[in-house]
């Protein structure tokens, strides 16, 4: 049976777009994203972070690297009092990496959406009654590119030119916005039908 799922970017929705986190002491949770989280997960979504990595393209981090962040994350997240998160779908392609390896044109660099769909397939995940929040105008169109209701928060990037991509694209609208994770949950809880 088929479970809805709020998608999260990371930087600018867990934790503070700082630049280039190459490091887990670089990463820092943003106020309210634990209680935020704690919630979603009481109320029955699986919590399912999707984030473009370039710090791979560039050779930066290794996957190993890009996980043990994220990992990291995920413990100081818990210690303030979030869940476990259900999922860490990560993209390090660009058509220009500084690495072969990730030099592709793909399907997973959001504002593509193949990040969520291979999470909704993995995880049993129905679309429809999703959510995907993020910073940025490419987080919002593979959202909707996806099937899922968007949310753009302001604690990242949301006023940055979006993402420079291969792939033609032209930003759709949020279904809303709001000033965080905080106040997004609660957009959720309130407009889910779960």
């Amino acid at each position: 049976m088929s479970r809805p799922a709020v998608f999260l970017d990371r930087d600018g929705v867990l934790v503070e777009d700082t630049g280039v986190i190459t490091h887990s002491s670089m990463a820092h949770p943003l106020p309210g994203v634990a209680e935020a989280l704690m919630n979603l997960h009481k109320a029955g979504a699986l919590l399912v972070v999707v984030s473009n990595q370039s710090v791979l393209a560039r050779g930066l981090l290794d996957e190993e690297g890009v996980i043990r962040i994220q990992r990291s994350i995920e413990d100081k997240l818990m210690s303030d009092g979030a869940p476990r998160l259900d999922g860490f779908y990560f993209c390090g392609h660009h058509p220009h990496a500084d690495l072969e390896v990730w030099r592709s044109e793909c399907d997973c660099r959001k504002p593509a959406p193949g990040l969520l769909l291979k999470a909704a397939k993995d995880l049993e995940i129905d679309l429809t009654t999703s959510f995907m929040v993020g910073d940025r105008p490419s987080d919002i169109t593979a959202g909707h590119r996806a099937g899922c209701r968007t949310i753009l928060v302001e604690t990242g990037r949301h006023t940055a030119p979006p993402i420079l991509t291969w792939q033609a694209f032209d930003p759709v609208d949020p279904d809303v916005v709001c000033k965080g994770l905080k106040d997004a949950s609660r957009y959720i809880l309130e407009a889910a039908k779960w």
